[in-house]
């Protein structure tokens, strides 16, 4: 977590300064992106809310996608983790939504990913997804790995 604390607090002094404001939906990082944002004094400025979205039984209950919008779509993809950023950014109302859905290991998921598979996708006035794979089984690893990838994504989407 405390590697992950520099880029919270530039996040945060960003959002702060011109007065947006962040929700998060994570899955397989497990809040880690929502903690080290939390971390930094005066997060209530700019966070809004967040969810850990480890369960299609959770994401139909907080995120509320409708079966609809998932047609043609499977977890763990980019599009997929677009479409969590965009719900949790309208559903909270906020300038910029952040999504992750992965694979953390010691195994892969049901959908045939490897353990080290991620995606994360930001939505706001900029959008952006990337995929991330590490290629490694260690879980707590791969929560970083993936938790500082989101990071850095949304500090240069805000430029």
């Amino acid at each position: 977590m405390q590697d992950l604390l520099p880029i919270a607090t530039r996040i945060g002094e960003r959002l702060k300064a011109r007065g947006e404001t962040i929700a998060v939906a994570e899955s397989s990082i497990g809040g880690l992106v929502s903690a080290a944002l939390l971390s930094v004094p005066g997060a209530s400025a700019y966070y809004i809310g967040g969810a850990v979205i480890y369960t299609r039984a959770a994401g139909d209950a907080l995120l509320m996608i409708p079966p609809e919008a998932r047609v043609g779509l499977r977890a763990s993809t980019e599009p997929y983790a677009m479409l969590m950023a965009r719900t949790i950014r309208q559903r909270l109302g906020t300038t910029w939504g952040i999504s992750e859905t992965g694979a953390s290991g010691p195994t892969g998921n049901r959908y045939g990913d490897a353990a080290g598979h991620a995606c994360v996708a930001i939505s706001g006035p900029t959008e952006r997804s990337i995929t991330i794979e590490t290629g490694q089984p260690d879980r707590v690893a791969n929560m970083r790995a993936f938790a500082a990838a989101a990071l850095a994504q949304l500090e240069d989407v805000l430029g």
